[in-house]
């Protein structure tokens, strides 16, 4: 049968329709970020004690941009009794001022690469001066890169530690696995002192629920199976991660996002950043806060509520 020109036309009409509604399906609307909201405080301990110590963690990613950036001034509003800092990448001699002569912190320390200026790097801020103050872990091939401050106070050590990144293509896990015996050797020894809390960058995303995209990074530094069991014998030697002590089942909260691809606007991050307790300090455990609406590094800082 001959079709007329019209019956033609109306024809195409409906196929570039078709076609436009089947290409429509095929576009998929971006799909909305699921953001972490930071709950209310808690200010009372699991034995009904009322906080009385707070730290903050935070690895600033360069400490002299962070504070071009006014990292202190979010300092000073939440103001901790202790601010642990790590990846300060800053010789002790090229601090700068507005962080030296802070009044409201009066006992400072740093710990920095000895072999390399501007890498690694750890600092910690005092309110009241520690029992006592020392650096690294004892063990030279790891103290050399200035990654851990420890301080005692009456009832505890709190150790702020940067450890160190498997590194693009694995080359340092080797050496990480070395790093995370030692390591936990060394709180161990402490803990049987007095109890220990571990803050800083621990570089691992312990479980799945610890980062945005688990799957396509199982064999990236800070996800692979050694370093994830590395963090789980830790925990099997006496300590907690304290915020899945109190979240457990908490996902979407994450502590670092990489600069490229919007990805902190989109929360596509990983939880790198942790306070780990002996478990002895169970009790006194207020609140682990993951302040992550504070700009200036591409990690964002974390405080320990406690009672000690």
């Amino acid at each position: 049968m001959k079709r007329g020109k019209n019956a033609e036309e109306a024809n195409g009409d409906g196929d570039n329709a078709a076609a436009e509604t089947k290409k429509q399906k095929k576009t998929k609307e971006p799909e909305a970020p699921i953001l972490y909201e930071d709950p209310p405080d808690k200010l009372t301990s699991q034995d009904g004690r009322e906080v009385n110590f707070k730290i903050t963690s935070w690895n600033v990613d360069g400490l002299r941009a962070w504070v071009k950036k006014k990292g202190l001034d979010w300092v000073r509003e939440e103001s901790p009794d202790v601010l642990c800092l790590q990846e300060t990448k800053c010789a002790e001699k090229s601090l700068p001022a507005e962080i030296t002569s802070m009044p409201e912190y009066p006992h400072k320390y740093w710990n920095g690469s000895d072999e390399k200026e501007g890498y690694s790097g750890v600092a910690m801020l005092c309110k009241t001066e520690p029992v006592n103050v020392t650096y690294g872990i004892g063990k030279e091939e790891h103290d050399k890169e200035g990654r851990v401050i420890t301080a005692e106070f009456e009832k505890f050590f709190l150790v702020t530690a940067y450890v160190p990144n498997a590194s693009k293509g694995l080359v340092r896990l080797d050496y990480r696995k070395t790093w995370d015996v030692d390591f936990r050797s060394y709180l161990s020894d402490l803990d049987k002192k007095k109890p220990v809390v571990l803050c800083g960058d621990l570089n691992v995303a312990h479980q799945e629920i610890d980062l945005k995209n688990p799957k396509g990074n199982k064999k990236n530094a800070g996800f692979t199976p050694e370093e994830r069991e590395g963090f789980s014998e830790l925990l099997a030697a006496g300590f907690i991660d304290s915020f899945r002590e109190l979240y457990p089942e908490q996902a979407y909260a994450y502590t670092f996002w990489t600069y490229m691809m919007n990805s902190r606007a989109k929360n596509v991050g990983w939880r790198l950043d942790y306070f780990v307790l002996s478990a002895t300090l169970r009790s006194g455990l207020c609140d682990n806060k993951i302040r992550n609406k504070a700009m200036g590094s591409d990690h964002c800082p974390i405080t320990l509520l406690m009672a000690v």
